[in-house]
């Protein structure tokens, strides 16, 4: 019961896009021996989805909507930092983030949350991310997928110009890609040359894995 109260807890944070209070409550959780991982999963992360069911009904503005994801990373990262080393197995390096042009990060942070706590080494770099620093950060880290996510259809013409920039920079081929956001489908990735695309959070998540060899 003292687990589901601090879940609730986890949950409520977000939804009232508290940093300061996430933080607390996820080192609550961990004191009183919860699994980082569970936290994430089912605390946090139905808090951030809900925040983004209410921005979506239009219940909830943009500043909000950026504050609770703050509070959502800061939580996260607090609890897989408490990830025992035996749970962290993956070495893979992600870059990730929402293209130039694009402020909507809700989705992005939730697969960033759901990578971190898979043992990923993830490179978020936010909203609003130029594609020249997603090539530079890429060939910095020597990035195993690059993830781009766009929520308006003007903006994910940025997914298209993302391959190419990779292409030109000698990196594509020794990178795969992987897109998503509202206005993106499987088709757009076949048509853009992505290597995936994902269709929510968890799929995401498994996107990355099957793209990495550890499905």
């Amino acid at each position: 019961m003292a687990n589901e109260a601090l879940l609730a807890e986890a949950k409520q944070s977000i939804i009232d896009y508290d940093k300061d209070k996430a933080e607390e409550v996820a080192r609550k959780a961990l004191a009183a021996g919860m699994n980082p991982n569970e936290v994430i999963t089912e605390g946090f992360v139905p808090g951030i989805t809900e925040v983004g069911d209410l921005f979506d009904r239009g219940q909830l503005f943009l500043p909000e909507l950026m504050l609770a994801a703050e509070a959502m990373k800061a939580a996260s990262a607090i609890c897989v930092e408490a990830l025992p080393a035996t749970e962290i197995k993956v070495a893979k390096k992600v870059v990730i983030g929402t293209v130039e042009g694009d402020i909507h990060d809700i989705g992005k942070s939730i697969v960033v949350s759901f990578l971190l706590a898979n043992g990923f080494e993830v490179y978020d770099m936010g909203r609003d991310v130029p594609i020249a620093e997603f090539v530079r950060k890429a060939r910095e880290v020597k990035a195993d997928v690059v993830g781009s996510s766009a929520l308006l259809t003007t903006t994910m013409q940025k997914q298209m110009v993302l391959e190419e920039e990779l292409k030109k920079a000698g990196i594509r081929d020794k990178i795969k890609t992987i897109v998503g956001g509202a206005p993106c489908s499987e088709q757009w990735a076949k048509r853009i040359g992505a290597d995936a695309y994902a269709e929510s959070a968890v799929d995401g998540l498994n996107k990355i894995k099957e793209l990495t060899g550890l499905a």
